[in-house]
């Protein structure tokens, strides 16, 4: 039962990085071709998300520590003793974020990184959670903040799609088309070193300065360079970590030990060296996972396999919006028929519906409740608030018990306007 998480603004996330309808960049750009768009056309900017003060606010006051921070000059990573020190007496960790060493760094010319801020700064962190939904793929947020004429990373492509949203500052962007389609993630653009240096020098397929609140989508696989302009420039990328009939079939594959012709030894003095023992060996395996495939039930079967595995996978990639513990606990205690709740974003639970009870599992755990609760349950994992006395089929007693049990357990939280 999913939710329709919004980020910041209150408008589809999709929608403030793209000026043509969803259904168009699926089928027109997704995983195709770069998409660039002028602030003008997407109707706003991106300073909710972020901002200088915010840079500020994460180098200096939150002791941000490794690998949530690294810089780069001219196309080299510098080692992290640059620009980290221990945080004295009570917090002599040594990998933290020292401001003084950013600030020498950055003077001379560094690019500073700001690493994983959906974990770490909460406008992002929803916006990234509202736009994975919308995708159906993980998403994650680094910040680029360049020196005025300074270029961080040499032409590289990425094994990740991109949304790049430029905050502040200008920089000029050139894009060329790959010279290896989809790269997956152990697929690095260091493998084609040659060839992504020989097609940089080649006419870009985009060549354009980005200006605040201009916005660019590309696929994985597109190479790119960024040098920052007259001012210091700061820009947000959103990196998308596709997921790819690749995938599938390694899940499929996975399933392999309910074969049995496929659980076999391999021949004794099987040498892998010798394509006559071994080619005979894959032919009968991929045989046998063919006439596997092919039986209508246990075809089903696999399929059901590969969907467990590939949500399991989805939990641990997007984890839900995350609880306030103090805060949860107290409005346990106070809520009443007038509390407004809604649905933990993110959470994903399923509902399983037995003789007597009606339980909701999550992973490592399962809630069971009464029968009668039932649509009260799924009245709540709908995604839209409630009030906790318009449950449906409970009383109001019994529908604040339910609601408090929910809320405690993290299933549900209360809404906020």
């Amino acid at each position: 039962m999913a939710t329709d998480e919004r980020g910041p603004g209150d408008r589809p996330a999709l929608s403030r990085c793209t000026a043509i309808p969803g259904d168009a960049f699926a089928s027109e750009y997704w995983s195709q071709r770069p998409l660039f768009t002028r602030a003008a056309d997407l109707g706003g900017d991106f300073s909710d998300l972020f901002s200088r003060d915010d840079v500020d606010e994460l180098v200096a006051a939150r002791a941000l520590r490794t690998p949530f921070v690294r810089m780069a000059k001219e196309g080299d990573v510098l080692p992290p003793a640059r620009y980290t020190a221990g945080g004295g007496f009570g917090a002599e960790v040594g990998d933290q974020v020292a401001s003084d060493r950013v600030l020498a760094e950055m003077a001379a010319g560094a690019t500073l990184v700001l690493q994983g801020l959906h974990r770490t700064w909460e406008p992002i962190a929803a916006f990234a959670r509202a736009l994975s939904a919308e995708l159906g793929h993980p998403c994650q947020v680094n910040a680029y903040i360049t020196p005025a004429s300074s270029r961080g990373f040499d032409p590289h492509y990425d094994v990740h799609d991109v949304f790049v949203l430029q905050i502040a500052g200008e920089k000029h962007w050139r894009i060329h088309e790959p010279v290896h389609t989809d790269p997956l993630r152990d697929q690095p653009w260091t493998d084609h070193r040659t060839a992504v240096a020989a097609r940089a020098q080649e006419t870009p397929a985009i060549d354009e300065t980005f200006r605040p609140g201009d916005a660019l989508y590309l696929p994985r696989g597109w190479i790119h360079s960024a040098t920052a302009l007259g001012e210091l420039s700061i820009h947000l990328t959103v990196g998308v970590a596709a997921y790819t009939r690749t995938d599938i079939v390694e899940a499929a594959v996975a399933t392999a030990a309910d074969v049995p012709s496929l659980r076999a030894s391999l021949p004794l003095g099987f040498d892998p060296d010798d394509a006559s023992l071994l080619d005979p060996e894959v032919d009968a395996a991929l045989d046998a996972l063919r006439d596997a495939l092919g039986d209508p039930a246990r075809r089903a079967s696999i399929a059901a396999a590969v969907g467990d595995r590939l949500r399991a996978r989805r939990r641990r990639d997007t984890p839900p919006a995350p609880v306030r513990p103090l805060a949860t606990i107290e409005a346990a205690a106070a809520l009443d028929g007038r509390t407004v709740v809604t649905a933990r974003p993110g959470l994903r639970p399923t509902v399983t519906i037995e003789v007597e009870t009606v339980t909701v599992r999550l992973p490592g755990r399962a809630i069971a409740l009464p029968i009668a609760a039932r649509a009260a349950v799924e009245r709540l994992l709908d995604g839209a608030p409630v009030a906790v006395g318009e449950l449906p089929a409970l009383d109001p007693e019994s529908a604040v018990v339910v609601a408090r049990r929910l809320l405690r357990e993290g299933v549900v939280v209360v809404d906020e306007p």
